[in-house]
């Protein structure tokens, strides 16, 4: 279970009336001489300079070409993010669509301008003004990368694929003969919520859920009845990619949602797991990286954000962590990824996914994150 500080949470209460109008801070003009260094928050696996494995380095190149030394701080939620952002003392964070817009609301994260990023102009046309990083007409960073939540599985254990997140939220006995009691994981954000809305708009469409991130009261208090229902067939509410794999290869768990990222690791080492896109669609995460208000080494980080975006780097993060390029050419650029790469982690797949953004209360019509984030501490305790 993760810790949730007094802070965080009153921060969370501030912005959940993310409605309000933003008012944008001037953005940078023009770019000096690096400062030498840029700290940047990011998901583990995100940013690799060859120490995990030697073929997997876009970072070493980069410090060379600019004398940009890159510092990485990892973050294994959505909601550390934003803690770490609200503290201070970084430049960057690779924020999901469910903290982006807390961000920017919350004032932690400066406007960008695209004309200092060369490479803007490459960004597939589905991410340029997504609705996660763009308010009013203003970016506030460049898409990264993207990709869909999974259902992941243990072969041995079912018969055949699930077609449903049924394996997750409902009990049910699996091959060995034996219930999925304990053998479930789910995720530990509190945009989980978002994953068993989407189940509920499918097997109860007489909720009239439309949205899985705008749910009303009575939606809202069905999608927590099923989640404490799911309390007793989880093992463990999951956050750290690799506390994951270790439970699929140790603990007997049967099936999770899942990143790519875990899943093509596990397949790469033998295990038995498999993953697929549900009968009832799957949520999903576009990434972007932001730039800090009070940012220190403000050239050192647009000259990454641009870097990031190089075809190449594209494609060695997607083959690294399962991932999709936000640059098209990436899916050809990459001799890690393949030619095949991008097919196999669902390029086909982004007009089917429900990506992540923070639940907006749009004048009381809806709960608002502040809400979600109380709740599923309390669902994941039990209560």
């Amino acid at each position: 279970m993760p810790s949730f500080t007094p802070a965080f949470l009153s921060f969370a209460v501030s912005c959940a009336c993310l409605i309000a109008s933003a008012q944008a801070a001037e953005p940078l003009k023009q770019l000096g001489e690096g400062e030498g260094q840029v700290d940047i928050i990011a998901w583990p696996g995100y940013i690799e300079r060859g120490e995990t494995d030697k073929n997997y380095d876009w970072v070493t190149a980069f410090e060379k070409d600019t004398g940009c030394k890159v510092n990485v701080k990892t973050a294994a939620t959505s909601d550390e993010m934003v803690s770490l952002m609200a503290k201070g003392g970084y430049d960057l964070v690779t924020a999901s669509g469910d903290a982006s817009l807390r961000l920017i609301f919350g004032k932690r994260v400066q406007p960008v301008n695209i004309a200092l990023i060369p490479n803007w102009k490459t960004i597939d046309e589905r991410l340029q003004d997504a609705p996660w990083h763009t308010v009013n007409g203003q970016h506030y960073g460049t898409p990264y990368q993207w990709g869909p939540n999974l259902l992941m599985y243990n072969t041995k254990l079912f018969a055949k694929a699930p077609d449903s997140w049924a394996a997750v939220f409902e009990e049910q006995q699996l091959a060995d003969g034996k219930s999925n009691k304990g053998r479930v994981q789910a995720y530990d954000g509190p945009i989980y919520i978002a994953d068993a809305a989407l189940y509920l708009k499918s097997t109860k469409p007489e909720l009239g859920i439309q949205d899985p991130y705008q749910l009303n009261e009575e939606q809202y208090a069905a999608v927590l009845d099923l989640l404490r229902k799911q309390h007793s067939l989880v093992h463990r509410y999951w956050h750290d990619a690799t506390v994951q794999m270790s439970d699929f290869k140790n603990e007997g768990v049967a099936a999770a949602s899942t990143w790519g990222y875990m899943a093509n690791t596990l397949k790469a080492e033998g295990q038995p797991v498999a993953t697929v896109v549900p009968k009832e669609g799957v949520t999903g995460w576009a990434d972007t990286t932001m730039l800090h208000v009070d940012a220190k080494h403000p050239n050192c980080a647009y000259k990454w954000m641009n870097w990031s975006l190089e075809p190449k780097v594209q494609g060695d993060l997607a083959a690294w962590f399962g991932s999709l390029p936000v640059v098209a050419q990436g899916c050809s650029a990459s001799e890690l990824l393949g030619p095949a790469g991008c097919a196999t982690n669902g390029y086909d797949q982004f007009d089917k996914i429900a990506f992540w953004k923070t639940p907006e209360a749009q004048g009381g019509k809806f709960v608002p994150y502040s809400r979600w984030t109380q709740d599923y501490i309390a669902i994941m305790g039990g209560r």
